[in-house]
């Protein structure tokens, strides 16, 4: 395996660039009720040592006082522990917008109504392909009518509701079939990722994409958000349109990238490198700390347990490696390309599950473009085997092809 990031050390304060821990993703539990097959976590049981409700009370003070803007709860299965709506509860009172994260297997109107009332402003349901797709990449079958269901009952209890996606070989033809089934049932966003050789979808290497198929996918969205804006015009304009929302790991600087960063209708934006540890948190459920709840094993902070929320924050420097990172860690393609002080290598978690370390990121759009005009593209050939723990990964090799239409 590769070896560890950098040898935790305090953080300079002039290294901090105003960091804030704005958005949180929280796993409250890896207790799960459903054997996803593309899983980072490899969710099931509930890890050891789990925090208990006293310490995730405090937590939640902490992050209140370090400026928390918004939590999304996940797992495993968060509606799976017990006090979930006491967690829910403690986080909107100290003021932060509480979202929940869920597979939809057994998530009901009336679990969504005392889940409001605990303080819940939205869900974001799980959906991976159309119903044949979603139910192989479970491992569940039942489970896509499932996720429908989820979708009606969080409407129906006034809930705000998203859906997030992982975008891979097995679903990459049918991205306007969900796209079109989303905005029928009143979702009004879409957070697309895509599938990274993390956990068991390390062990399946044939579902990732290879590095050249970005951009037909993001072709794709681009085309969906445009038509999707264009509905909503011709509809009169009311409320909002329906949003996708790519996350980190789908780049970079092409030709839709402000079509694609820029919320509809708002100003106009970019990627603008990894804000792991700058910006955003990850909170494993025993109380580890990480700077993106994505991030694998050698990006595990320190413990809840051992030091407060905010000392963490501020001197753990696995937690804020985001915030001191240069150009010179970055090689390969990356390191001489024109973006490289804005993207800095694109989504850490993806790199480094993929190519054994951060800097060189091959899913880019602008790269794919690049190599198209030399009259190559890039595939991945898998040369290591994950390990099968939480949040492992193997490596892939760049393989430089003929480009072929």
């Amino acid at each position: 395996m590769p070896q560890p990031v950098e040898v935790r050390r305090k953080i300079q304060p002039d290294e901090v660039d105003q960091a804030i821990p704005i958005y949180v993703v929280w796993e409250v539990t890896m207790k799960c009720d459903q054997p996803c097959a593309h899983c980072g976590s490899r969710a099931g049981r509930a890890r050891e040592g789990e925090l208990d409700t006293a310490q995730m009370l405090e937590v939640a003070a902490s992050l209140a006082r370090l400026g928390t803007r918004e939590v999304v709860l996940i797992g495993g299965e968060a509606y799976l522990r017990p006090d979930c709506e006491v967690i829910i509860r403690a986080l909107s009172e100290h003021g932060i917008q509480v979202v929940l994260q869920t597979g939809g297997r057994a998530w009901t109107e009336e679990r969504a109504r005392r889940f409001r009332d605990a303080g819940l402003t939205g869900v974001g349901v799980s959906v991976d392909g159309t119903a044949q797709i979603h139910d192989k990449l479970r491992g569940n079958l039942g489970s896509f009518a499932a996720c429908m269901r989820a979708i009606d009952a969080s409407r129906a209890a006034g809930l705000m509701v998203t859906v997030t996606s992982q975008i891979n070989k097995l679903n990459l033809h049918v991205l306007p079939e969900m796209a079109r089934a989303y905005q029928a049932r009143g979702v009004v966003a879409w957070q697309v990722q895509l599938t990274g050789p993390l956990g068991r979808a390390a062990d399946h290497p044939e579902w990732i994409v290879d590095p050249w198929q970005v951009v037909p996918i993001i072709d794709t969205l681009a085309k969906l958000q445009l038509e999707a804006v264009e509905a909503w015009r011709a509809a009169g304009e009311v409320g909002q349109p329906f949003a996708i929302m790519p996350s980190n790991n789908i780049g970079y600087f092409g030709p839709h990238e402000q079509v694609l960063r820029s919320r509809p209708l708002s100003s106009e934006s970019h990627f603008a490198s990894c804000k792991a540890g700058k910006h955003t948190l990850g909170i494993e459920s025993d109380g580890t700390i990480k700077a993106c709840p994505t991030l694998p094993t050698p990006y595990r902070g320190s413990n809840v347990k051992d030091l407060s929320l905010e000392q963490i924050w501020e001197q753990d420097r696995i937690v804020g490696f985001a915030r001191y990172r240069t150009k010179d860690e970055l090689w390969g393609f990356c390191k001489t390309c024109y973006y490289a002080d804005a993207c800095k290598g694109g989504c850490t978690w993806m790199a480094h599950t993929t190519l054994g370390k951060p800097g060189n990121n091959p899913f880019c759009y602008h790269r794919v473009t690049q190599l198209r005009r030399r009259g190559e593209r890039e595939r991945l050939q898998k040369v290591e085997a994950a390990p099968g723990v939480p949040f492992d990964f193997g490596r892939f090799e760049l393989v430089v092809e003929p480009w072929q239409d």
